[in-house]
């Protein structure tokens, strides 16, 4: 690591500074700071403490001479000062005094072109093992010449006081654009690092380098095709990505520039819950020496994890680098797309199973992002709630929904790209009277539409949505495709579409003014259906 002043400063005021050390290095470390424990496959894991998940309403961005006219603020992007950045910085510096800490050379990009160098500051070991994990690993010799372009500064055991430093409460974590650092406090959870650097490159790469950032997953054909797959918790991104016929570029961050679509990570951060090896086998494998898991606990008196313990969270993880996965596209990076699926699981059981998208449609659907999670049922059926999230990610959005949209719909132009929606959700009925979609059809035609079957077949419009509706697919019973024909009463299907395009008319109110009109136009018309 070449000279940074606010690095070099940080390590003359700790007690020592541990600099790139090795995966079984910071393990020891961990170990021997009482910071967590060895699994029965040889993973640490470690506790994250008060926070198990991210704090979106502890999230700030400073707002100064360039982010002012460009970041979209809101809950998302909630402002302060940069007196306050300056003065906490200056406090996190002061708080290393006389700590150990652990430095680490990193970078994000798997196409060196548009690569960004990170340094990283953490208080744990354990904290450190996860950024080596997740970010891209510099060989040793560009560590050793590698200057920080960002940093990440995160500091668990520094509570900010909320009333004199502009926080809301304890804990932060601050994105400060001109100064280019990312300031973390009060918070152990890891997420909180990934996610840091996801916020900045989704600001910068689409303002300065014209790349689209994406919350997706992506692989690649054996004949060079590159696929994405976007979709909000729950809705099989992990498993339709994970195809033993494509390798796998990434699971979760993605830029597509002019000539490619690369990974900004060099790892997953993969759920743990109810987690075996017949569900999810990749995951299971690479939970080895060198994985973090977190928040996990243990079958009674041995070492192995019972992730069906959810006592600490839900959000029980995992992180380890790209390459404890088979079958990886090695770099993590491919072409442009040939298709992109965006997948929902409709719990309403009004979308259709599969259906292209126009590029209006692409851009509506897009900034929409729905979903629809159930609710508990043991006391009898409750109606889903619709979940919507702009981008598939809006939490990470520095900038109006409404450009990455735009952008979305320019590369499909320029590039063909086939765009399809994928409902993973429920078929016959909604949730408590139909059933939810068979993952052999949904694979089927996922294939498919990979393989061009669907290219020269006829579709039919969805009267309300307007969706394309194939009205054949390979392996596919033709009735399925169609959701109105899995309805047995069709004047409740009828009035439960009207009921969705409604719910996606009305989040659709707060993006109308940032859309061109092909994307206004695309939006469901709620009318009764003949």
């Amino acid at each position: 690591m070449k000279n940074h002043p606010i690095i070099d400063q940080i390590i003359d005021n700790s007690s020592e500074a541990y600099i790139n050390l090795t995966p079984d290095e910071l393990i020891d470390h961990a170990l021997k700071n009482n910071e967590g424990r060895l699994t029965s496959d040889g993973a640490l894991a470690a506790d994250t403490g008060e926070f198990t998940g991210r704090s979106p309403k502890d999230k700030f961005v400073v707002e100064d001479d360039i982010t002012r006219d460009t970041v979209w603020w809101g809950s998302i992007n909630q402002p302060i000062a940069p007196e306050k950045f300056d003065s906490l910085l200056s406090k996190v510096i002061n708080h290393y005094k006389g700590k150990n800490i652990y430095v680490r050379d990193a970078f994000a990009c798997a196409d060196p072109t548009y690569r960004m160098n990170i340094g990283v500051v953490t208080e744990s070991a354990y904290q450190n093992l996860f950024a080596n994990n997740l970010f891209l690993r510099p060989t040793a010799e560009e560590a050793a010449n590698q200057t920080p372009e960002w940093l990440v500064i995160a500091a668990p055991s520094f509570m900010a006081d909320a009333a004199i430093d502009g926080t809301r409460q304890h804990n932060f974590t601050i994105v400060n654009f001109t100064q280019k650092i990312i300031l973390i406090g009060g918070s152990g959870y890891t997420g909180e690092l990934k996610k840091g650097i996801f916020s900045v490159l989704n600001y910068t790469l689409p303002q300065d380098e014209g790349v689209l950032s994406m919350h997706c997953s992506a692989n690649i054909g054996e004949a060079g095709d590159t696929s994405i797959f976007f979709g909000l918790s729950g809705t099989g991104k992990t498993t339709l990505s994970a195809d033993p016929n494509r390798k796998l570029i990434g699971d979760d961050e993605h830029g597509w520039a002019d000539n490619s679509v690369f990974n900004f990570e060099g790892g997953c951060y993969a759920k743990c819950i109810d987690l075996t090896e017949e569900k999810e086998p990749q995951i299971w494998n690479a939970i080895k020496r060198g994985a973090l898991v977190e928040n996990v606990r243990f079958f009674e008196g041995s070492d192995k994890v019972n992730y069906e313990d959810v006592s600490v969270t839900q959000n029980t993880r995992v992180a380890y680098p790209i390459h404890h996965i088979d079958n990886i596209a090695e770099p993590s990076v491919g072409g442009e797309p040939k298709n992109i699926f965006f997948l929902t699981a409709d719990a309403f059981g009004v979308l259709p199973p599969i259906s292209k998208l126009t590029p209006g449609q692409a851009g509506y659907h897009f900034i929409s992002g729905y979903t629809a999670k159930v609710a508990g049922t043991e006391a009898g059926v409750v109606d889903p709630e619709a979940t919507f999230s702009a981008c598939f990610g809006a939490a990470f959005l520095p900038l109006h929904p409404a450009k990455y949209a735009s952008m979305l719909g320019d590369k499909m132009r320029a590039s063909n790209v086939n765009v399809w929606l994928v409902n993973t959700g429920w078929s016959g009925g909604p949730f408590g009277i139909g059933s939810r979609m068979s993952l052999s059809n949904t694979r089927a035609m996922i294939t498919a539409a990979l393989n061009g079957d669907l290219d020269n077949v006829d579709f039919i419009n969805h009267p309300v949505f307007g969706l394309a509706m194939p009205t054949t697919c390979p392996n596919v019973p033709d009735e399925v495709l169609n959701p109105r024909n899995t309805w047995a009463d069709k004047e409740s299907y009828d009035k439960k579409a009207n009921h969705l395009a409604g719910l996606f008319n009305n989040n659709f109110k707060s993006f109308e003014e940032g859309s061109n009109e092909e994307i206004k136009a695309a939006a469901p018309k709620a009318t009764s259906v003949a």
